[in-house]
């Protein structure tokens, strides 16, 4: 293979990913690392790259404790409602209570921030949402991510996680390829922190063929989080938790600002409301949970997905009483023109125009990501002053293998943090790594060249593949020698689909089936090992799929463990149809054993630590 081995070597901190998780990373670590040597990887280009690549018209996490508008304490709260009680607690109050200020530098960065004329204070569109003119948001936060790292290789798609050969169970690096030269990439470096993306498209979309890869979270987004981490060592946790969103049909154009601002709601088909129906059934399958106010999300979507089952959708949005008003019609638009364009150009070529006919909602086939409303990713450590022991094991934000620290969709247990509060996990996580290093834990890493070749094969075996095999195709794509990474996401999203509880079976499942899928899970890797790519675009596709894979395989292993259907409306176990808070109300937490495969799941036990009266926070001195 004619690619050139290139070594970064003696790097302090390596940011794999440059969303807002990254880049946050990168800032802070130049603020408490002012000579450590700072390197980003990133496979696309870091001024738009990661969820916010194209634009968001709010900023989703803010307190406002400056103005007296909201606590950490009360987000806590709200966060713990809206996952039925599911959240690490210590993460979420720490992510909290430094938000407000991430939210102020990108002010001073330039960000452009809606304010209130009157009262001088961020102009809000819900209790937790400030609106903002975001088309530009990721280049201007990237811009200090790079002003802050000695060097950014944009373009670079790192695959695996470096291990140290001194230690066992220490992180030593990473390695990845450059999609555009193929060059292998090799970073020695005594912490990573990783703030690579969640996973879209690991169930199947609701839209193929030419609509493939509208899908609602970033189609980038391939589970390299999860996928890095897993393969690594790390614990995983509330992976079962996957997301499910109400949105505009097809475009998957947010809801958000329709209901806050511009006081939108939802009918049925014959023009009804409805959720009020489904009361009692839901009431019956988690108890008070629905008497919580604000209404979980999930329980929402189960009365949405109920309704359409009774034959008695679609379920609208009612926008053309709002969009009789010219200012909010204007308002309407540009909320989809400023970060989901499609959504617009979808209306004006199928002629929706929501003045004059009230827009379809559907809900999404199933996301894993844990920046947004859910609360899968790592099993990290939380803060020394909040964590109780079992949460706590040295340095804020680290996982289970030493040296290594997660940020945004890789951190498991802290729901709601949205952009802002991504950023902010980095900026704990950077702060954490550098005192890691500090205190000497990162001493005598030793990384093989072994280790490096055996990785360099691994990574270009898909390419080998094609070029040996490439002229026994029999028709099309089909070769009885491999697959090609189309097809292996095909089968993928199929297995997912079917057996975990995706759209197409109503998001139900069970025992039997998740066991059936795990079976198919294996085959479909050992498949894997002889995926083939003809060109680096593929090679791409095909540790996407990799990613994708093993991010899946703990889905399905988590979905498994808990026995009883927690978020109905985002999945239902059909042979557990009720809410078990007496067996169930503990976080999961999963560990797959590097050498065997073999997964190890365990309860770990749920905290409240904010008081139910939401002023005062348990504290823990370690």
């Amino acid at each position: 293979m004619g690619y050139e081995t290139i070594i970064e070597d003696d790097i302090d901190i390596l940011v794999a990913g440059a969303g807002l998780g990254g880049t946050g990373a990168a800032f802070e670590a130049r603020y408490w690392g002012h000579n450590k040597k700072i390197v980003i990887a990133e496979k696309a280009n870091i001024d738009r790259s990661g969820a916010v690549a194209q634009g968001l018209y709010a900023i989703n996490c803010y307190m406002g404790t400056r103005w007296g508008e909201n606590t950490p304490e009360e987000h806590v709260h709200y966060a713990r409602n809206d996952l039925m009680g599911m959240v690490r607690e210590d993460l979420a109050f720490d992510m909290a209570r430094h938000v407000d200020s991430t939210v102020h530098q990108f002010e001073e960065w330039g960000l452009p921030l809606m304010r209130d004329p009157k009262s001088g204070t961020y102009m809000r569109e819900g209790k937790w949402q400030i609106m903002i003119h975001g088309e530009s948001y990721k280049p201007i936060v990237a811009e200090a991510a790079k002003k802050s790292a000695d060097k950014v290789f944009n373009r670079v798609c790192v695959t695996h996680l470096l291990m140290d050969d001194a230690k066992e169970n220490r992180i030593a690096g990473a390695v990845g390829f450059n999609v555009r030269t193929g060059n292998y990439h090799v970073f020695k470096s005594k912490t990573v922190i990783c703030g690579a993306g969640g996973a879209s498209n690991i169930f199947k979309p609701r839209s193929v063929g030419e609509g493939a890869g509208r899908v609602w979270y970033a189609p980038w987004s391939s589970g390299s989080a999860y996928g890095l981490m897993i393969e690594a060592g790390a614990k995983m946790t509330q992976m079962e938790n996957r997301i499910v969103l109400a949105r505009f049909k097809d475009g998957y154009g947010p809801v958000g600002a329709y209901f806050l601002h511009l006081k939108t709601y939802t009918q049925n088909g014959v023009g009804e409301e409805y959720e009020s129906k489904w009361y009692d059934d839901t009431k019956a399958m988690v108890g008070d949970y629905i008497d919580h106010h604000p209404t979980p999300t999930c329980l929402r979507n189960h009365a949405f997905i109920s309704e359409v089952n009774a034959g008695r959708g679609p379920i609208h949005m009612v926008t053309m009483e709002a969009f009789q008003d010219p200012h909010l019609e204007e308002i309407g638009w540009h909320n989809f023109l400023g970060m989901t364009v499609g959504q617009a150009v979808l209306w004006a070529a199928t002629d929706v125009d929501p003045k004059y006919e009230n827009p379809e909602l559907t809900t999404s086939e199933p996301y894993v990501m844990g920046s947004h409303a859910t609360g899968c990713g790592g099993w990290a450590s939380g803060p020394e002053d909040l964590s109780p022991p079992e949460y706590f094991w040295g340095y804020n934000r680290m996982m289970t293998v030493e040296g290594l620290f997660g940020a945004g969709d890789a951190i498991g247990g802290t729901p709601h943090a949205f952009s802002s509060g991504s950023f902010t996990e980095g900026r704990l996580a950077a702060k954490a790594a550098c005192k890691y290093i500090d205190d000497g834990k990162a001493e005598g890493i030793s990384v093989s060249d072994k280790q490096i070749a055996d990785l360099k094969e691994k990574i270009y075996k898909p390419l080998e593949t094609y070029k040996v095999y490439s002229n026994e195709v029999v028709a099309g794509t089909v070769n009885p020698n491999f697959i090609n990474p189309r097809q292996g996401l095909d089968r993928l999203q199929k297995m997912m689909d079917e057996y975990c509880g995706g759209f197409g079976v109503n998001y139900m499942t069970n025992e039997k089936l998740l066991s059936i899928g795990l079976k198919k899970m294996k085959a479909l890797e050992e498949d894997l090992e002889k995926v083939a790519a003809q060109d680096l675009h593929e090679l791409l596709r095909a540790w996407e799929l990799k990613h994708r894979m093993r991010t899946s395989e703990c889905v399905f292993q988590h979905t498994l463990f808990r026995k009883e259907t927690r978020w109905p409306g985002y999945y239902y176990r059909g042979d557990a149809l009720h809410l078990d808070d007496d067996n169930w109300h503990v976080l999961t937490v999963s560990h797959r054993d590097r050498k065997t495969g073999e997964y190890t799941m365990e309860k770990a036990p749920l905290y409240h630590l904010v008081s139910e009266d939401e002023k005062e926070v348990t504290e823990h001195v370690h």
